[in-house]
């Protein structure tokens, strides 16, 4: 491996430390006692406050840009929490040495390793000092020790500013999503999309445990890949020599635990669609699903409300939004609209009263391409999809699907044909899709059936049947409702990001060449 220039210097410094007796990687606890922004969030002069000037401290973190003048530096250490700056002073953090000796112990030494510039950006050092103000006004640590807690051998990425202008920025998307680590560190801003994530599942879980419903865990590998319409990873189980499906999504065996007595359940988790990859999908993506026995899907649409509004509040303290241009606000109520009534209100087409014979042209001529291998529900979704979906900014509930489109839906109380489902749309994309849950074992074996019938017609989507799953209907379950929510999406509209890859932190990539 070729080394860059940087890349020997850094080497030659990590020999240097160990030659000093100095261990760049040790494996001694380092307690900490203070992050950089709590320091400065609770710093006075005078009066109450968590930190006054010569309080001691312990951090430690990521060297980030240093300033040696003489015999004192200036430098920055960016902890877990943020940046703090730190004055190092030579009298301070070299030991006495006798005169006309040489420093020999670790402490004696230190001095050598930060003004002899053994010290690099990206090393991970400790500082124990006392917090102070500049004369610049600026909150500080003092150090009167140094200690090296893990050395960088590769040189950071850091950007450069210049007339307002920054230049060497780690912004190049791909390098970004292959190297997360580098992108934490360096990109302002970046972490804090992800701390608003975990703020979203924390928040979620908080909604569902108050309500008394149950976490659960289902299997990932399945042998058969059920509960959504969708293409699925296929791998081999050798002990069994079957093949197996990583799951595409997790509703069928939630309602088997339904079916076994539970009030509620909900799972949180990873599904897997060997689909397309873009700006809005990843082959493998979280998803959270919810049911709940006694329920209807007009009371999903007002906890889903309650649920959103809340998660908005927590993660940015307003039920507003900005996503690109748009001002996007979570608070309740949502504006509920009928699928077909969407389609006339924005194509002029009734489709209510039409066959599917009848449908397919009206699809040519509004671009939905390949109708031939299409049913009447998967036309009127392609339809929906290619003059509705992206219209619909505020969140709104798509309501009352073709049975076509819904093989695991109940059939709609009072719309012959309909079936009680929503799906809720926000800044022109599905966040979330919802039923009265089909418990009518009979029914449910028929729709399986009608799915395998579209696979034969070349619907690479349709639904298999799952024998054991209508078993388990068969020995009744009470009316539910279910909903389940992409947390990915979610993110992408709470945290106001461009892309599904901006709130992954590994997302999907080619190898590298």
């Amino acid at each position: 491996m070729e080394l860059s220039e940087q890349e020997q210097v850094r080497r030659q410094s990590l020999q240097t430390m160990r030659d000093m007796g100095i261990n760049p990687y040790p494996a001694d606890e380092y307690v900490v006692t203070g992050y950089s922004t709590d320091i400065k969030a609770g710093f006075v002069d005078e009066g109450e406050g968590k930190w006054h000037t010569g309080d001691a401290v312990r951090i430690a973190g990521r060297l980030m840009s240093k300033r040696i003048m003489g015999k004192a530096s200036f430098i920055e250490v960016q902890d877990s929490k943020g940046r703090i700056q730190v004055y190092v002073s030579r009298d301070d953090i070299q030991a006495p040495v006798a005169e006309g000796e040489e420093p020999t112990t670790v402490e004696q030494q230190m001095y050598n390793v930060v003004f002899k510039k053994l010290l690099d950006i990206g090393d991970f050092i400790g500082i124990e000092g006392f917090v102070f103000r500049t004369q610049m006004g600026e909150i500080s640590i003092h150090a009167k020790q140094l200690t090296v807690l893990s050395k960088s051998i590769r040189p950071l990425p850091i950007v450069k500013y210049k007339d307002g202008v920054a230049y060497d920025g780690f912004n190049d998307p791909e390098q970004r999503y292959r190297q997360r680590y580098v992108d934490l560190v360096v990109n302002e801003g970046v972490k804090d999309t992800f701390l608003k994530r975990a703020t979203i599942i924390r928040t979620m879980r908080q909604v569902f445990d108050e309500a008394g419903y149950t976490e659960v865990e289902t299997p990932i590998l399945q042998q058969i890949a059920g509960g959504a319409s969708a293409r699925p990873f296929i791998t081999h189980h050798n002990t069994l020599d079957v093949d197996m499906y990583l799951r595409i999504a997790t509703e069928l065996y939630l309602k088997r635990l339904i079916v076994g007595g539970f009030e509620g359940v909900y799972e949180i988790g990873r599904n897997f669609r060997n689909e397309g990859m873009d700006r809005s999908h990843n082959p493998e993506f979280t998803c959270m699903e919810l049911y709940v026995q006694y329920k209807d899907y007009n009371w999903m649409m007002s906890f889903t409300e309650q649920l959103l509004e809340r998660i908005a509040i927590a993660v940015n303290g307003t039920t507003k939004v900005m996503i690109g241009d748009h001002e996007v606000d979570f608070k309740a109520p949502y504006r509920r609209l009928p699928i077909l009534e969407a389609i006339q209100e924005k194509t002029g087409y009734d489709l209510s009263t039409m066959s599917e014979d009848e449908i397919r042209p009206i699809a040519k001529k509004l671009g939905v391409e390949d109708t031939e291998k299409m049913g009447k529900g998967k036309l009127i979704d392609e339809i929906f999809g290619e003059t509705c979906e992206g219209t619909f900014i505020q969140p709104t509930f798509i309501t009352d699907y073709p049975v076509e489109m819904s093989p695991l839906t109940k059939m709609h109380r009072s719309k012959p044909g309909l079936t009680e489902r929503f799906e809720l749309m926000v800044n022109g994309k599905e966040l979330a899709n919802a039923y009265s849950e089909l418990n009518d074992p009979i029914d449910q074996y028929n729709r399986f059936v009608d799915q395998m019938k579209l696979a034969q017609k070349g619907d690479d989507e349709a639904m298999v049947i799952d024998h054991d799953f209508v078993r388990a209907l068969e020995y009744g379950m009470p009316p539910t409702s279910g909903i389940g929510i992409g947390i990915d999406r979610l993110a992408i509209l709470m945290t106001g990001q461009p892309t599904i890859q901006e709130v992954l932190l590994f997302p999907t990539m080619k190898p590298e060449v």
